[in-house]
């Protein structure tokens, strides 16, 4: 996706099971793809964003983290480091996919798919205005902020 697009109306599971359609959620978006919970990155990246959602939310922002870990997974994160925000599941990558975070990674000289980290953030009709590639995980809502 690019900055234009108007995100797709499905886009995951949420931490209950519940899916989620994109029309039901109201303002504008930050939606932050990351490769896996409790990792130390994602794990700051989720914590930068909750503790500046005061001031994102003032802004007219609703936070939306999506990764491929299980609905029970992201229950379990969400639980453990108090996140208020959705976290989706995107177990089969199709979200990821639509995205077009899920792509070929290198580390310590093997090649796999994974999330590349990325954050989409939309305006209040959900159309993409702005697209955070290299993304400062202890800094996520400051970073955010800025822009």
């Amino acid at each position: 996706m690019e900055i234009g697009d108007k995100i797709p109306r499905y886009i995951g599971r949420d931490q209950n099971g519940n899916p989620v359609d994109s029309d039901t959620l109201e303002g504008a978006l930050i939606i932050y793809f990351y490769p896996k919970d409790n990792t130390p990155g994602c794990t700051a990246e989720a914590c930068s964003l909750r503790d500046g959602m005061d001031e994102l939310a003032a802004k007219g922002y609703t936070i939306v983290g999506i990764s491929k870990d299980s609905v029970a997974s992201h229950l379990k994160f969400a639980d453990k480091y108090q996140l208020p925000f959705l976290l989706l599941s995107d177990e089969d990558t199709s979200v990821n996919q639509a995205f077009g975070v899920w792509q070929k990674k290198k580390m310590a000289g093997r090649e796999y798919m994974g999330t590349v980290r990325t954050t989409f953030i939309t305006d209040s009709d959900h159309k993409i205005v702005h697209i955070i590639k290299k993304v400062d995980t202890k800094n996520a809502a400051a970073q955010i902020l800025t822009i």
